[in-house]
């Protein structure tokens, strides 16, 4: 993993729990989570083969009274119709939450548009998770695997945003996307029937990431998730440009012999000034080492040590 050569941090584990030790079966043993977002003492978290929202208390516990599903025997409304991702993708890839209005809002990655490309599409929701509505993001997508992996809602002088977080370097698939340095979260207004794409934020080109996961904001600091290179960076975005410093990258523990033991980390959340919550998705037979299947399709609380940023 290159970004465990880069630096010495590691986040410090706290608690983990298996998503199903939560919520027992209701869900069934396929959990692939790829979201997460901390919210009055709950984590609220989405997979991206689920059509649902996962709730349980931060406290990870299993006998917690909050956990189990949301939304999950929830119809369309009559004359909706399906799109083409959601047939073929009924999951979610990240979610973010307007405080202001308490709206939640979630990710689907990429789906075909028209004559070609894809674009990445957003779900809103009022306070009680009711369907608001869903609209595209307006930016193109070459490829339907590698699109927009993360989601986050920020305010400027009382205006909303959504941060889309690009999962390869450049917004780019197969070996460019995979080469360090290049990358980009970009920045929708919401116009119309669309959320419009009105800037783009540069991560430091130091920045030794293979992939881009997801992206939490609070309180002015910005963290995002690489699931290739197992690590965390945590930086600064400024309150007036689309702009963020160099940060500190911050790598998942690894095992006694410095190997990596986080293989699918894919979801991250602020929960404190010290702390984030992280879940992980679902190890791939065959492709991953077997000591990724101890940490997979669970929920983990890390402290940074010696945050200063």
């Amino acid at each position: 993993m290159t970004a465990n050569k880069k630096t010495s941090h590691e986040l410090r584990l706290v608690k983990e729990a298996k998503i199903q030790e939560l919520i027992g079966d209701g869900a069934g043993d396929r959990l692939e989570a790829s979201g997460v977002l901390y919210r009055d003492g709950l984590f609220l978290i989405v997979c991206d083969n689920l059509p649902f929202l996962i709730r349980v208390s931060s406290e990870l516990s299993p006998k917690a009274p909050e956990n189990g599903l949301v939304n999950a025997k929830r119809k369309r409304r009559p004359g909706s119709k399906k799109s083409a991702a959601s047939a073929t993708n009924p999951g979610y890839e990240d979610i973010a939450h307007d405080t202001r209005h308490d709206h939640l809002f979630t990710l689907s990655e990429a789906e075909p548009v028209k004559p070609k490309g894809f674009r990445a599409r957003v779900q809103e929701y009022d306070a009680k998770l009711r369907p608001v509505g869903s609209a595209p993001l307006d930016f193109a997508l070459a490829d339907a695997n590698k699109g927009m992996e993360g989601l986050e809602w920020v305010e400027r002088s009382g205006k909303g945003y959504l941060l889309g977080l690009c999962e390869g370097n450049l917004c780019a698939g197969g070996a460019k996307g995979r080469k360090p340095g290049g990358g980009r979260i970009q920045v929708f207004r919401q116009g119309g029937k669309r959320w419009i794409n009105v800037a783009t934020i540069r991560l430091p080109k130091s920045l030794p990431f293979e992939d881009y996961s997801s992206v939490s904001v609070r309180d002015g600091r910005i963290a995002v998730l690489s699931q290739a290179s197992s690590a965390l960076w945590v930086g600064r975005i400024s309150t007036r440009k689309w702009q963020v410093d160099e940060g500190t990258v911050y790598r998942l523990p690894t095992d006694s012999k410095g190997r990596t033991v986080y293989g699918n980390p894919e979801g991250v959340s602020w929960v404190s000034a010290d702390y984030v919550v992280i879940v992980s998705d679902r190890a791939k037979k065959g492709d991953q080492n077997e000591r990724f299947r101890a940490k997979d399709q669970s929920v983990h609380l890390f402290l940074i040590p010696g945050n200063n940023v």
